[in-house]
């Protein structure tokens, strides 16, 4: 397990290495449907639920691969975490998360 933490820091525990920047990164746009659901609920206003859903999914992917890239380093955590996106296109956005991969004192690191 990769534990992930918005501080720089992890209370009562010491950093043994830092192993440096890792990041996750997905592109995605929205489908056909969701789109056209998307268009008509702004035109009435309230939350687009159908944009909500693809961008919480888009989150957890790259949090995925944050992980993924933190453990082929053999950390066993990932400090000072933060989140960018960028509009790509009118459908398309990309959201990066990323943070130092840390091995903390006290546990081991994971099994490659």
């Amino acid at each position: 397990m990769i534990l992930l933490t918005t501080t720089e820091t992890v209370a009562g525990r010491s950093i043994e290495r830092t192993l440096g920047l890792v990041y996750g990164t997905v592109t995605r746009a929205a489908s056909m449907p969701d789109r056209v659901a998307g268009f008509l609920k702004s035109s009435l206003g309230g939350e687009i639920d159908e944009f909500t859903r693809t961008l919480a999914q888009s989150r957890e992917h790259a949090l995925d691969r944050l992980r993924e890239h933190a453990h082929s380093l053999g950390a066993n955590a990932v400090i000072a975490v933060r989140f960018a996106s960028a509009e790509l296109s009118s459908n398309a956005a990309e959201i990066i998360v990323y943070g130092t991969a840390v091995v903390l004192a006290g546990a081991e690191p994971p099994a490659k």
